[in-house]
């Protein structure tokens, strides 16, 4: 069952958003619910300390696992170096 809410935002945010949700093919309700969906889904376990991930960056994942150990610049350098041989 749908509710009706009322808020006042930014006049600028509210067009902004409003040319995002278009380009979306989106209405703007859905998504403004779907947000707030996610935010009131978030389970209470997380300590208060600990980043929650939110939906939108966990959705551009990749799928790759890299080693808890790796050592980013080092592979960066020998990337540098094979690449300007």
């Amino acid at each position: 069952m749908d509710a009706k809410l009322t808020i006042k935002l930014n006049k600028n945010v509210v067009d902004r958003a409003k040319e995002y949700s278009t380009t979306q093919n989106r209405s703007l309700s859905r998504i403004i619910e779907s947000y707030l969906s996610s935010i009131v889904s978030r389970t209470n376990t997380a300590s208060d300390n600990e980043i929650q991930i939110s939906p939108f960056v966990k959705s551009m994942s990749t799928g790759v696992h890299l080693p808890v150990d790796i050592d980013y610049k080092k592979e960066y350098a020998d990337y540098q170096t094979e690449k300007h041989k």
